[in-house]
């Protein structure tokens, strides 16, 4: 148990100083705050495939049971 909490604990650091060079390269760059988190979001959704796919669904559910609620759309 504490070696797993110790490799978690390893593979957040490596993470943290991988976002933390990220970081420091795109400020070296003048990459503004919104176009750097864009682009780690981004890299993110493209390491996890179908996770894009997901969440859009995940959003048009909801925007239906939203409108549905108001009675703008009737359930089929």
């Amino acid at each position: 148990m504490i070696l797993l909490f110790c490799m978690a604990r390893t593979n957040r650091n490596d993470f943290e100083q991988l976002l933390a060079r990220a970081a420091k390269v795109a400020a070296n760059q003048d990459v503004d705050s919104e176009t750097f988190i864009t682009a780690a979001w981004q890299a993110y959704l493209a390491s996890h495939p179908g996770m894009r796919e997901e969440l859009e669904d995940k959003a048009l559910r909801s925007e239906l049971r939203r409108l549905r609620k108001r009675g703008l759309v009737a359930l089929a």
